[in-house]
C-alpha cells in the first residue's frame, strides 16, 4: 500500500510530512520514558524483520491482486505504538530512498497510513480493548486479526482521501474506495494470521515483552536474547531467500488504480514530482528491490533474456537476495540508532 508521487498533490503531500514530523517528535519523547538496553536493539531487529516481510507478496486467490505485511499492528504490540511508530517510519524511509518503494513526496502519507493509524488508532483502541492487559494466546489471534483488519483499512480510506484531496480526477472517490476497502479486507485477514503467529511465538519465548508494551515500560531484565536471533535470522532468510517466491501479481493499491482507472499508473507532469522523481532515481542503488536495469539503448540486446525472467517464478534473482539482506541491515542500523540515540538523550 506504498502511494507513489503521482497519487497526490504537492500541498497534500508537503502537508501530510509536517503531520508526520509532529508524530514523529511526540512519539520521540514518549519513547525517551521507556527506553532502554533491551527495547533498543529489538527495534533494529523488529525494524529489519518487519522489512524483510513486506518483500513477500502473497496472492488474494480470485482477484489477481496481491498484499503484504504492513507490521505496524505487530510492531505495536512488541514494541508500543510510540517505539513502533517511528521503527515503521524508518523502514518505508529507507523503502523509498534506496529502493524507490514508495514516493519521496508521499512518504509522509505512507507513514501516516501505515504507521499512525495501526499503530494510535487500532492498537490502543481495538488490539488493547480485546486483549486485555493479561492476553492469553486466543485472544492474542483475535486481536491481532481484528486490529489487523481494522488497521488496514483505515489505511486504504487514508489512501482514497488522500487522493481525493489532491484532486486526482482519474481515481473519482466512489469507484476507488468501493475497490480499495475490499481487497484490503482480505490482504488484512492474511496480515492478521501472520502477526498472530509472530507474537505467538513471541509469547512462548518472553511474554514479559507483550505486557511490557502494553504498559509502555522498560523491558528491563526481560530475557529477550532467543526472540532477537529468530527474528534476525528470519530476517535474512526471509529477504535473501523467500523473497524469490513472492507473488508476481499487483498489490491492493496498483490492482485497485488500474480496475479504477485502466491505467497501471497514474502520471504527474509538473515540475515538483518531476523533482522528486529525479532525487529518488539517484539516491535509489536497489530501485524495485533488484540491481538498476540497463538504459533503454541497451535494452534491445536483452529484451528476450529480461521477459523470459520476468515469466519465472519462483524468481530466483541475486539482485533480489541483495536487496532484501542489505535493506534489512540498513533498517536495523536506522532504527538501532534511533532508539540509542533517544536512549542517551533520556539520560541527559
Amino acid at each position: 500500500m506504498h502511494m507513489a508521487d503521482a497519487l497526490i498533490s504537492p500541498i497534500v503531500g508537503g502537508a501530510m510530512w509536517a503531520t508526520t514530523a509532529g508524530l514523529a517528535s511526540y512519539a520521540a519523547k514518549k519513547v525517551q520514558r521507556d527506553i532502554d538496553e533491551q527495547k533498543v536493539p529489538l527495534m533494529g531487529v523488529l525494524g529489519a524483520f518487519v522489512f524483510a516481510a513486506q518483500m513477500i507478496n502473497f496472492t488474494i486467490p480470485g482477484t489477481g491482486s496481491s498484499g503484504h505485511l504492513g507490521g505496524g499492528i505487530l510492531l505495536a504490540i512488541l514494541l508500543g505504538p510510540h517505539a513502533a511508530f517511528l521503527t515503521i517510519a524508518s523502514i518505508l524511509t529507507v523503502q523509498a530512498l534506496f529502493f524507490a518503494d514508495g514516493g519521496l513526496l508521499a512518504l509522509g502519507c505512507n507513514i501516516f497510513n501505515m504507521g499512525f493509524l495501526p499503530c494510535y488508532i487500532a492498537y490502543p483502541l481495538i488490539y488493547k480493548p480485546l486483549t486485555g492487559s493479561n492476553p492469553s494466546q486466543r485472544r492474542i489471534m483475535f486481536g491481532s486479526i481484528v486490529a489487523s483488519v481494522i488497521g488496514l483499512q483505515l489505511g486504504a480510506f487514508g489512501v482514497v482521501l488522500e487522493t481525493l484531496f489532491s484532486g486526482i480526477s482519474e481515481l473519482p472517490f466512489s469507484t476507488f474506495v468501493l475497490l480499495m476497502q475490499p481487497i484490503h479486507f482480505a490482504i488484512g485477514l492474511a496480515e492478521g494470521l501472520i502477526t498472530a503467529a509472530v507474537i505467538g511465538f513471541v509469547y512462548q519465548e518472553a511474554p514479559h515483552i507483550l505486557k511490557k508494551a502494553v504498559l509502555n515500560q522498560p523491558l528491563g531484565a526481560t530475557p529477550i536474547k532467543k526472540v532477537l536471533i529468530v527474528l534476525f535470522v528470519l530476517a535474512l532468510f526471509t529477504g535473501g531467500t523467500l523473497s524469490w517466491f513472492a507473488s508476481t501479481n499487483p498489490d491492493g493499491l496498483e490492482w485497485s488504480i488500474f480496475a479504477t482507472s485502466g491505467e497501471e499508473e497514474v502520471q504527474a507532469a509538473d515540475e515538483v514530482h518531476g523533482f522528486f522523481a529525479q532525487l529518488q532515481e539517484k539516491i535509489a542503488f536497489l530501485p524495485d528491490y533488484n540491481f538498476k536495469q540497463p538504459t533503454p539503448s541497451d535494452q534491445p540486446l536483452i529484451a528476450k533474456t529480461e521477459s523470459s525472467k520476468e515469466a519465472a517464478w519462483p524468481s530466483v534473482d541475486t539482485g533480489t537476495s541483495v536487496a532484501g539482506i542489505s535493506g534489512s541491515f540498513i533498517t536495523l542500523v536506522l532504527a538501532y540508532f534511533i532508539a540509542k540515540g533517544l536512549q542517551v538523550a533520556a539520560k541527559r
